[in-house]
């Protein structure tokens, strides 16, 4: 009878232990939750403050304005859907690169940039574009340059779009959007790539980036090792998180990005 007791004892400690330890799990990822989605709306009242209060006064201006506001506007969308601290952190990340358009128009504007934002490795990794180019391809004419302009006007950050870098720079058109819209690049795309960034210092080669490697990663791909190739950006992941498409989806669909308005790339 003495053992029953003991053992009806134990058994009772043991779940009372285990009721314990989850209860404290759930309070923790609770917590972490609550922190996650606190520093990520931090980010985005930032950015909604930005883009709610600045009017670009040139065409890279309003075009880098533009799309800071649909970060603006996806960061709400991921901001409500949230319900891990991953997802959270993904928010934040969609803020910081609203951010980052936003100092781009503000540049463009000849106004203080404001604060530096937090480094990116992802974005580094991707380089930049440190000289003005013009090239044809397929009879249609890309311009390249470090600077915005007349004929560049649109803006990407830097980073990583369907698996493969994209360097930070000002562009005559977002080559880069059919491929973050549609997750994946279409033909011709190599070829566009090698003829804007060939020789440019700190951008992969051609058949680095078609590998999805990163400047100096041209060995891995003879090693077999992924260099890195799976790292995400932050424009290209949101729709396959929080279901739905990249930044609501019709914002970069229809004829403004659509395939043919670029003649399969």
């Amino acid at each position: 009878m003495a053992g029953t007791i003991v053992v009806v004892v134990l058994v009772l400690a043991v779940v009372a232990l285990a009721a314990t330890y989850m209860k404290n799990q759930a309070n923790a990822k609770q917590r972490r939750l609550e922190d996650a989605k606190a520093e990520a709306r931090r980010w985005v009242e930032r950015l909604g403050g930005q883009v709610l209060n600045l009017d670009g006064t040139n065409e890279a201006a309003k075009q880098a304005l533009s799309d800071a506001s649909e970060r603006y506007n996806a960061a709400g969308s991921q901001m409500e859907q949230a319900t891990t601290a991953e997802q959270a952190r993904l928010v934040k990340d969609t803020a910081l690169e609203g951010l980052y358009y936003v100092r781009a128009a503000r540049l463009a504007m000849d106004l203080d940039p404001g604060p530096e934002l937090p480094a990116d490795s992802t974005r580094e990794r991707a380089g930049k574009v440190t000289e003005d180019r013009s090239v044809n391809v397929e009879g249609r004419d890309f311009q390249a340059s470090p600077n915005p302009g007349d004929g560049t006007p649109y803006y990407y950050p830097g980073g990583r779009v369907a698996g493969r870098p994209v360097p930070q720079g000002w562009y005559s058109e977002p080559w880069w959007k059919p491929a973050l819209v549609a997750g994946a690049w279409g033909l011709g795309s190599m070829l566009l790539f090698s003829a804007m960034f060939s020789g440019m210092y700190g951008i992969p080669d051609a058949a680095a980036w078609e590998s999805g490697y990163d400047a100096g990663q041209e060995d891995a791909m003879s090693d077999g090792g992924d260099g890195g190739g799976d790292s995400g950006d932050a424009g290209g992941d949101y729709g396959g998180d929080y279901g739905g498409g990249d930044y609501g989806g019709g914002d970069f669909g229809g004829g403004d990005f659509g395939g043919g308005d670029f003649g399969g790339f």
